[in-house]
């Protein structure tokens, strides 16, 4: 597979003219939690040739691919990515925490790093993994089996929304650092947990754990309220030195 992703990453440079910048793991097997038969969920930056943007109407900013049982390739632009940062948009903060990287342009992530905790957004990131949580407990694990991937997608997301109700900054990609947030009790049963998922398939199903799904009501609850509470921080205006970056980029390819 690695050698594949290589090979489509320069397809899509070849075909589409354009230029990588960064791409690297998003789902599971970033988040820690893969099992055997999990796709690779690629997602990658991307610039074009100054030309490109001197044009009076704007460029489609996507390049979506279909999925495969094995590779699920996503792109986007690099003017909408740097927008996407400004907002502080989850997805974008959490491939730039990846720990697994299939590509990178010299000196691209170390560019933009100073900027994913100056720029993060508290009650932005609460909101995105609350609604995560939200179809964890109303959806997900509402039945006597559930889904292990979909325990592990609600978990995480219920970690994090923690991290940021009680930390207020930026959480961790991965599972194994949030799970500081995760009360004493229920760390031997996410032990075992994992290592069902080490050997399991995509679809495997366990009983549902009543003391895990009750601590994720609980998260979500407490996330609901802390929205009404939770202060924005005053951050300063990014805008220059994303201004200054995007050209620094544009420029050089």
């Amino acid at each position: 597979m690695q050698a594949r992703i290589q090979a489509e990453l320069l397809r899509l440079e070849r075909e589409h003219h354009v230029r990588i910048l960064y791409a690297c793991e998003s789902g599971s097997r970033a988040w820690g939690f893969p099992s055997p038969d999990s796709d690779y969920d690629v997602r990658f930056i991307y610039v074009h040739p100054p030309a490109w943007y001197l044009t009076l109407d704007e460029g489609a900013d996507t390049l979506n691919f279909p999925v495969d049982d094995e590779l699920d390739l996503a792109g986007w632009e690099l003017r909408k990515t740097l927008k996407l940062l400004r907002g502080s948009n989850a997805a974008l903060l959490e491939w730039l925490q990846s720990p697994i990287t299939y590509h990178e342009a010299p000196g691209f992530r170390a560019a933009v790093q100073p900027l994913l905790a100056a720029g993060f957004n508290p009650l932005a990131g609460l909101h995105h993994y609350l609604g995560l949580v939200r179809r964890g407990v109303e959806e997900d694990l509402s039945a006597a089996e559930v889904r292990l991937k979909r325990l592990f997608y609600a978990l995480r997301s219920a970690l994090a929304a923690r991290w940021i109700r009680e930390r207020h900054s930026l959480p961790p990609m991965e599972l194994t650092p949030l799970r500081a947030m995760l009360p004493a009790a229920l760390q031997a049963e996410v032990d075992a947990l994992l290592r069902r998922k080490a050997t399991a398939d995509e679809k495997t199903t366990v009983p549902r754990p009543a003391a895990l799904a009750d601590f994720l009501a609980t998260e979500y609850a407490a996330g609901q309220q802390a929205r009404a509470t939770l202060a924005a921080p005053r951050r300063l205006d990014p805008t220059p030195e994303l201004t200054a970056l995007f050209r620094q980029l544009v420029g050089a390819s």
